[in-house]
């Protein structure tokens, strides 16, 4: 689990018990934060677990991605290629397919039609980001999700500006709606919920 810093490092806690104990990682152990970077966790999305692997994405003035291979005993961090350098800019939300091919979007939720510098896409496991789409495609959004059996590239993101569908690993995206929403999870390939202000909703894709 994730939070936002305290004292020089992230808020990392670990259970190996199924949740019955807790124990808080200690700054030794997690890379040193940089003044104003937070965790935006609204749409429980900036923390992805997959094996052994667990990938915690920051946004604020500095938006990184942090990356422990062995369950959170070790931690490195990367930078990121999005807009950051103030409180509401970086990076909102990640998702991975797999142990390479991850995407993150986000922005800044001040200037929600702006596209530039809010996609990244990554194929080497979060070592390196590449934007995608610059200046092209969603503006700011808070939660993106791989589509279940969508070989790496069907992606989903959603925000107060909508929903948006994407084919082809976040080059072009369609708009599918212009409803509100702040996060999203998939059943399967076919149908996922979205919770917004106040609802919840049921998707079906195909």
């Amino acid at each position: 689990a994730i939070g936002d810093p305290t004292d020089t490092c992230m808020s990392i806690i670990v259970t190996i018990d199924g949740g019955k104990n807790w124990q808080k990682l200690s700054c030794f152990d997690l890379p040193e934060i940089i003044k104003g970077e937070a965790a935006f966790a609204a749409s429980d999305t900036n923390i992805k677990l997959l094996g052994d692997t667990a990938w915690v994405l920051s946004g604020g003035m500095s938006s990184r991605v942090y990356i422990s291979r062995d369950k959170g005993l070790t931690w490195n961090v990367v930078d990121t290629p999005l807009i950051q350098g103030t409180p509401t800019t970086g990076g909102y939300s990640m998702d991975f397919y797999d142990q390479d091919n991850g995407f993150i979007v986000g922005g800044d939720y001040t200037l929600p039609e702006s596209n530039e510098k809010n996609k990244a896409i990554t194929k080497d496991g979060g070592k390196t980001w590449k934007l995608v789409a610059n200046g092209k495609g969603i503006g700011y959004k808070s939660c993106v999700q791989y589509v279940p059996n969508g070989n790496a590239k069907e992606l989903v993101a959603v925000g107060f500006t909508g929903i948006s569908f994407s084919k082809n690993s976040g080059k072009s995206w369609k708009d599918l709606s212009d409803e509100g929403f702040y996060s999203i999870r998939f059943l399967n390939d076919s149908v996922a919920y979205a919770s917004g202000k106040g609802r919840v909703s049921r998707l079906v894709f195909k």
